[in-house]
């Protein structure tokens, strides 16, 4: 069953626009990915510092897959050093 992702993150102070430009950097792969349907990332007009992505996935499964990808890949630890905090992930029907 289809499964959408919303990934709320929160740049270091002035560091939105870095973070932003490295999500759409890595969106071309994530969107040709197994079973990704859909993958966006948006900058907040009012905090440049808050970024949301928002994705559709065939499953949670395949979501899972991929952020197992991302991982051996390095990009999660890339985006982390460039956050102040955790990711917030939610899986929302529609």
């Amino acid at each position: 069953m289809a499964v959408r992702v919303i990934v709320q993150v929160r740049a270091r102070p002035g560091h939105g626009d870095a973070v932003a430009e490295f999500l759409q950097s890595i969106m071309p792969e994530a969107r040709a990915y197994a079973g990704c349907t859909s993958a966006i990332a948006y900058q907040s007009r009012e905090d440049l510092d808050d970024v949301l992505l928002a994705e559709i996935w065939d499953s949670r499964e395949h979501y899972e897959r991929y952020i197992e990808w991302r991982r051996g890949e390095g990009v999660s630890d890339r985006l982390k050093s460039m956050l102040d905090g955790d990711p917030v992930t939610s899986f929302v029907d529609f």
